[in-house]
């Protein structure tokens, strides 16, 4: 790693907004904090120039012997400098992907390498043999292997949360045609006409997974019992779709709009119809990877934070991103199947169109990216719901053990991204049911429609 980099990384950990909650940090000695008090003013200056430069990548402005004397005084360098991160062809990947396009990842002293697989079993797998250092990766799946479900028991963990809602349930146009339009005509369709309904998700524990049940549920329809539900990789939906192998798919973008451009179906529901400001992809990571490389745990988060940051920033650059994501090495679509649900356009495929004011966000001025122990319980809820887990297991000492939220604090310092005031949050879902994260057992035994 060169000086540059290196410098770059040592400002941008060093620099604490006021607004952010400190990093732990070890007593100084009284020769130490004299040292500190003598030199405030020259570290303001520093913290000050950082603050000018790190933004627009060029610490190359700052004096070298500035550079050399910052990086010789911390002991901040990542451990592992080149970084594989997987990632599902999913608009959702974006901040992953451009956080290595634009430079970012530099900044911070590590080079992400976006590695695309073809189905998140691959992702799980390649994240426990060591293959893939992270990936963009459904927050239900990290869960599900940490506890043993979905896949072998291997300790796991979140760095962060990539970004908030933007995930879409397609219906089929043969259930258009026999008068299926939303939950409530789904129902009563699925009550008349008794055959098998098919619906697909992405991964068993995952993300997808939750929503559709979710949704199904609160209209009185058990997706263990009253439907099939089988597992189809992201790229694969629409054309399962279009030779008949399903009637409904939970998917990530750009597979919903997809389906509406191809004319095969419609979009029934946003996932933040579902849950407003839920959490979707997270960068995970193995708990090994973790220990043995904490500050290259800490630089990526930061780089993927600034990354979510910029995307965020205007819709010139939301433009750029899908633009550039829609290469055939990312999520090889049409760009035009990804601009306007990235820009918040919305059109069902049936007349409506609207600008959702919780389309899918990598940012929100941190809000889309701390990792919530409340939401992390969320998914255990579920899985013991929906029969996955067949005991109540510790949600809050799981969630405390998976969330890294130290290493989060630290990388948002780095960033300059600002923390919530609580490490929970509290939000009422499409059945009016509210989550809190006090209760978890007793709110996932409290579901009329369970497994």
């Amino acid at each position: 790693m060169d000086s540059v980099a290196r410098g770059t990384f040592f400002f941008a950990a060093y620099i604490q907004e006021p607004c952010m909650t400190p990093m732990n940090s070890s007593p100084s000695t009284d020769a130490a904090s004299a040292g500190m008090t003598a030199n405030a003013g020259r570290r303001k200056w520093l913290s000050g120039t950082a603050r000018a430069v790190a933004g627009a990548g060029l610490l190359s402005l700052v004096d070298p012997l500035v550079r050399a004397g910052a990086w010789a005084a911390g002991t901040d360098a990542p451990e592992k400098t080149e970084v594989k991160i997987g990632f599902i062809p999913l608009t959702d990947c974006a901040s992953v992907v451009m956080a290595s396009v634009l430079g970012i990842d530099k900044k911070y002293g590590v080079k992400i390498t976006p590695s695309k697989e073809a189905s998140w079993a691959a992702v799980r797998d390649k994240l426990m043999n060591g293959e893939l250092d992270m990936a963009h990766v459904l927050y239900g799946l990290v869960y599900g292997v940490h506890l043993g479900i979905g896949g072998p028991k291997k300790d796991m963990a979140v760095l962060m949360s990539l970004n908030q809602n933007g995930q879409a349930i397609t219906l089929s146009n043969k259930l258009l045609e026999a008068g299926a339009r939303d939950g409530e005509s789904l129902a009563k369709l699925m009550g008349a006409e008794k055959r098998e309904y098919t619906f697909a998700q992405t991964f068993p524990t995952g993300t997808h997974a939750m929503w559709l049940y979710y949704w199904l549920a609160a209209y009185g329809i058990n997706p263990m019992k009253d439907a099939k539900v089988i597992t189809v990789p992201p790229p694969q939906m629409v054309a399962n779709m279009r030779v008949g192998n399903m009637d409904g798919y939970c998917v990530g973008e750009p597979w919903g709009a997809r389906a509406i451009l191809d004319k095969i179906g419609f979009t029934t529901v946003t996932s933040q119809g579902i849950w407003t400001d839920h959490p979707e992809k997270v960068l995970g990571t193995s708990g090994d990877f973790v220990t043995r490389n904490p500050n290259t745990a800490r630089a990526v988060t930061a780089a993927i934070l600034e990354a979510g940051k910029w995307i965020d920033a205007s819709p010139e650059n939301r433009r750029k991103t899908a633009e550039t994501i829609a290469a055939k090495s990312y999520v090889n679509t049409d760009a035009s199947g990804i601009v306007d649900r990235m820009l918040g356009q919305y059109d069902d495929g049936l007349g409506k169109k609207w600008t959702d004011d919780h389309a899918m966000r990598f940012y929100a001025d941190g809000a889309a990216n701390f990792p919530y122990l409340s939401d992390g319980m969320w998914f255990l809820t579920q899985h013991k719901r929906w029969g996955l887990l067949k005991e109540h297991p510790d949600y809050l000492g799981v969630a405390k053990q998976i969330n890294r939220i130290d290493i989060y604090k630290q990388a948002a310092q780095a960033a300059g991204v600002a923390l919530p005031a609580s490490e929970v949050r509290t939000s009422k879902l499409i059945d009016g049911v509210v989550w809190d994260g006090s209760n978890p057992a007793a709110y996932a035994d409290g579901f009329k429609v369970k497994a």
